[in-house]
């Protein structure tokens, strides 16, 4: 017998098909279940500017949806964005019922689709689904609540703990299994981020390779004094997606390092006082709801004691580098043993730990 809680899973499948694609939209599920308890219709939301969840399930329900319910996995948005109010559509449809997992903090909604929906005769049920589609939407709320990405640290190291086997030594230490699982990662969130270190020692593209993107891939690079160089291979690749630089006052002082990076198409931005956290301020005001921080340790370490780490993802491979190289956070105090929700998964030869820093919320 199909229950209710199986609707709400199949509206939760549905939001899984839209990760890395709807930014800085939330990432919805939906399905319409007619009175008989059939499923009519079912959908997740669209890249941005194009229909939400609850308006492609009406839209495949059409007529069935008459007297049914509506599991959908988010607060169904009640004001006119890029697209009209879902609400509207759902009372019209004659909706008899809708199920939400979680409310909307987007001050914009933030109950006022509920409200809205219980005015107009709807039987409202919140929460079925609910760890499950925060998780989910883990970098929308971020960016709503804390006006920042939704920050992934993401590291590579050896079995004894350590990043490269040395300062200025470009390491490779991951499997080919590894590196497809690390691209596909790069396929789902909005910017990947590095320092500046990173890009003089490994000179990488900061592409997401082998993999479908929906949209742009934002670079960025976290380089307080302005020492990127002009001809870095990422400056190369802007079909890929912008690059931005992000730069203290003493970087913007070298007014003529700015002016050959801008004339490579850098966007350079300024954070006055310096800090990560202004940084990932400003990558916010862009919209910007979901970054892969990928290095090298001494970002790393700034994003960790600033507490601005919300998920790491470390990838531990069996080689073993000895006492000389660089260690992870530059030997600031992690154990992966204290990660929330903690997942350990083998690729090839290496092993992927990953968890929430302060978990899902």
């Amino acid at each position: 017998m199909v229950t209710a809680a199986d609707y709400m899973d199949a509206a939760l499948f549905h939001a899984e098909r839209g990760r890395g694609r709807t930014s800085p939209n939330p990432t919805v599920g939906a399905v319409v279940v007619s009175p008989e308890g059939t499923v009519v219709g079912h959908g997740c939301t669209e890249k941005a500017g194009f229909r939400h969840a609850e308006v492609v399930a009406l839209d495949m329900a059409g007529e069935r949806a008459r007297g049914g319910t509506l599991y959908c996995t988010l607060e169904p948005c009640s004001h006119v964005g890029r697209t009209g109010p879902c609400v509207v559509r759902i009372v019209e449809a004659g909706i008899a019922r809708v199920v939400a997992s979680v409310g909307d903090p987007n001050p914009l909604v933030n109950g006022q689709g509920f409200a809205f929906l219980r005015e107009h005769g709807v039987g409202i049920e919140i929460g079925p689904g609910a760890a499950r589609a925060t998780a989910i939407n883990q970098p929308f709320f971020t960016l709503v609540k804390a006006q920042r990405p939704f920050v992934i640290l993401k590291a590579a190291t050896s079995q004894d703990g350590y990043v490269a086997e040395g300062p200025g030594r470009r390491t490779q230490l991951t499997s080919e299994v590894a590196n497809r699982h690390a691209q596909r990662v790069r396929a789902e969130v909005d910017a990947i981020g590095v320092g500046v270190g990173t890009i003089i020692v490994d000179d990488p593209f900061l592409t997401a390779r082998g993999v479908y993107r929906e949209s742009p891939l934002v670079r960025v690079i976290f380089d307080r004094t302005l020492r990127t160089p002009p001809g870095a291979r990422v400056l190369s690749t802007p079909g890929a997606g912008p690059v931005m630089i992000v730069t203290g006052p003493a970087g913007a002082a070298r007014t003529e390092a700015r002016r050959r990076l801008e004339e490579r198409g850098a966007d350079i931005e300024i954070v006055e006082d310096g800090t990560l956290r202004s940084a990932l301020e400003l990558l916010g005001k862009r919209q910007v709801g979901s970054l892969l921080l990928e290095g090298g340790p001494t970002l790393h370490q700034t994003a960790w004691k600033e507490d601005l780490v919300d998920y790491v993802r470390l990838y531990v491979t069996p080689h073993v580098l000895g006492s000389n190289g660089l260690r992870l956070l530059n030997g600031q105090p992690f154990h992966s043993a204290a990660l929330i929700d903690r997942r350990v998964s083998p690729l090839g030869p290496d092993v992927l730990i990953e968890g929430y820093v302060h978990g899902p919320h």
